[in-house]
């Protein structure tokens, strides 16, 4: 477990680069020979839209993830959070850590984003997209991307956790990020079984439908049992939904400088 640990502490910055490429690729391959939805668009104009927001995000990464190193070298020197007063077996430790990140930094960021009047304005960019398919995955203001990173840092600090269980975790939500996000038609019986204890293409996709209630559900990345004890889990017809949202011009969901100005504009309807 511990050379396991060190693998992913030790991964250079390329091989973090080429686990985002790899999961896309793949799921841009499952889009094109299994999908759920026909969209009826140009595949490379919408999804070269959605990696500008990823560009975005990657700033943003690098920016936290120099301030990341001081955070973890700061608690693991004080010995500051949860697991430090605790003694259990690694491979415990790091399933710990990875649910309690997915709930704070995930599920619990995610639905204040739907709640908070002024944090939903910036969250509304990624529900805007009306053809979802993996790179929705990718597609967050730079607000609303801010905002999860400082989840996961309050995370980091109350957790404890060295930056190898971070780091795993990571590279697990981004696996979790595209598949999920992903256009393709898996088989009923199988998506409703792993939507058990995973979050699947067919359960997020309620998420993504242009009107609530549906839009206020399934707000976990890696595990379902959040929604499920919560209360906001959802599952139904997946031929039922609509993409996009009620409040907003559906016909500008590729129009970059109309996306970023979403959270200023007084005009638009947060329906709170």
């Amino acid at each position: 477990m511990t050379s396991f640990l060190t693998f992913f502490e030790e991964m250079p910055t390329w091989q973090r680069l080429a686990w985002v490429v790899v999961c896309l690729v793949t799921c841009w391959i499952l889009e094109g020979n299994y999908p759920l939805a026909k969209h009826p668009y140009s595949k490379w104009k919408h999804d070269g839209v959605n990696l500008v927001f990823l560009f975005f995000t990657f700033v943003i990464n690098l920016l936290f993830g120099i301030f990341t190193v001081g955070i973890f070298a700061f608690i693991g020197s004080r010995h500051i959070g949860l697991l430090h007063y605790v003694d259990l077996p690694v491979w415990m430790e790091l399933v710990i850590a990875i649910m309690f990140l997915d709930f704070v930094a995930q599920y619990f960021v995610h639905y204040l984003l739907h709640r908070v009047k002024w944090m939903w304005k910036f969250h509304m960019i990624h529900h805007s997209d009306t053809k979802v398919d993996a790179t929705t995955g990718t597609r967050h203001h730079p607000g609303d991307y801010f905002l999860r990173e400082v989840f996961a840092l309050v995370a980091i600090v109350l957790l404890g956790a060295p930056i190898s269980f971070y780091l795993f975790y990571r590279f697990c939500t981004i696996f979790f990020t595209y598949f999920t996000h992903a256009n393709i038609n898996m088989p009923r019986w199988l998506d409703k079984t792993l939507s058990l204890v995973f979050i699947t293409p067919n359960m997020h996709k309620f998420h993504h439908h242009f009107e609530r209630p549906w839009t206020d559900t399934n707000f976990g990345n890696i595990f379902s049992f959040w929604d499920r004890l919560f209360g906001t889990f959802v599952y139904d017809d997946p031929k039922k939904i609509k993409y996009g949202l009620d409040v907003l011009d559906g016909s500008l969901d590729e129009d970059i400088r109309y996306q970023l100005q979403i959270p200023i504009d007084k005009r638009i309807k947060t329906d709170y």
